[in-house]
């Protein structure tokens, strides 16, 4: 494997890393805001779900906002 080709890897990986823990904890903070605690939460209502796909949409976004500012070159 040439060397190049490690370091994007490496790259890309640590971009993946970044951007989904930090879109998750933004995800989180953002459904705290909103008044609903997914994480804390022992229940399972609508609420909570919606919570949970803002810590998901949250990982996503995260993820691709990673890679556009960490893999320009």
């Amino acid at each position: 494997m040439p060397r190049t080709d490690l370091n994007r890897a490496l790259r890309e990986g640590l971009a993946d890393a970044i951007g989904f823990v930090g879109g998750a904890l933004a995800g989180w903070q953002l459904g705290r805001w909103l008044g609903v605690d997914f994480v804390a939460s022992t229940e399972w209502n609508a609420a909570q779900i919606g919570a949970l796909i803002l810590i998901v949409a949250g990982c996503g976004a995260g993820r691709w906002l990673a890679r556009r500012l960490l893999l320009k070159a």
